[in-house]
This record gives structure tokens, sequence and C-alpha cells, in this order.
């Protein structure tokens, strides 16, 4: 589990949970997921939308459903039957939540170690994951972001 900025840099990582045990358990116990839940993330204070004078707006993390509520977390409306202004907001924060589904694609795409399983002991493994993150971050602040048109091969 992931926070992602929009840079497609990793901000927090949470490595190690299982499968069986839920999102929403696993961000809840991570140390990001206790300071959001307990005020003590230090997110800037709210403020304006750009070109707008209407109220301050707090900044969020975008999460998915299985996430508990939070001021400062926006997740999608449940269920099925929703209103079109509803649908509308589910499918603007998916759009948003794609942020992160893209980091993890470059992240395996740059490390092709984890296209398949790791052949080491779980607490390594671990740390091979972190140390890819880590790296991740690195290249994408020296060497900027850099958009590939694969169609055209043109950067």
């Amino acid at each position: 589990m992931a926070v992602v900025d929009s840079e497609y840099c990793f901000v927090s990582i949470d490595v190690g949970a299982y499968s069986r045990e839920g999102y929403s358990s696993v961000f809840k116990d991570s140390p990001f997921g206790k300071k959001l839940y307990s005020d003590q993330l230090n997110l800037p204070a709210p403020a304006c939308l750009p070109n707008t004078t209407d109220s301050p707006q707090p900044y969020v993390i975008v999460g998915d459903e299985a996430f508990g509520l939070h001021k400062n977390l926006l997740r999608p409306y449940p269920g099925c039957g929703l209103n079109p202004t509803r649908r509308v907001f589910n499918y603007r924060l998916s759009r948003a939540r794609r942020l992160v589904e893209c980091a993890f694609g470059i992240l395996a795409n740059k490390w092709r170690v984890l296209h398949s399983p790791l052949l080491v002991e779980p607490d390594y493994a671990d740390d091979v994951v972190k140390a890819c993150c880590i790296l991740h971050n690195y290249i994408r602040r020296r060497d900027g972001y850099k958009f590939e048109d694969t169609l055209s091969n043109v950067i």
C-alpha cells in the first residue's frame, strides 16, 4: 500500500501486509494512517482552490471505499444506485486513484525484479521492495518527469 505524490513518487509505503488483511486495517495501522486519523500528519492548512474565492478546502488523501471516513480523506460514494452527480464524483476520484496504479507500473517496469515472485525470505522481500521504491524516487527526482509517446517514439 502506498501514498503517491503528483510526480509519481512514493510518499509513504507499507510493505509486508498479507492479502488476507483488508486495506482499511492495513492503512489504519500503518504509521501514515495513524498520523492521519489522529490529525498529526502536518498537512498544509486549508486553502482556496485556484482562481476561486470560495471557502478554503482541506488538503486530502484519495482512497478507495475500504477506507474509513476522515476530513482529509476522499473516498467514493458506496453503492450502485447513485445519482449522476455522485457517479461523476466517483469516476473523477477513480481517475485520481490511477496515479497510484501508474506509479506502481512505472516502479515495476523500472525494476523488473518486481515482475516475478521474489525468491528470498519474506523479510528480505520487504527490504527489496522498499529499496526499489527509494531508488524509484531518487531516479524520478534526479531525471525529472519524462513522457515518452510510445506510438511515435517521441520524448
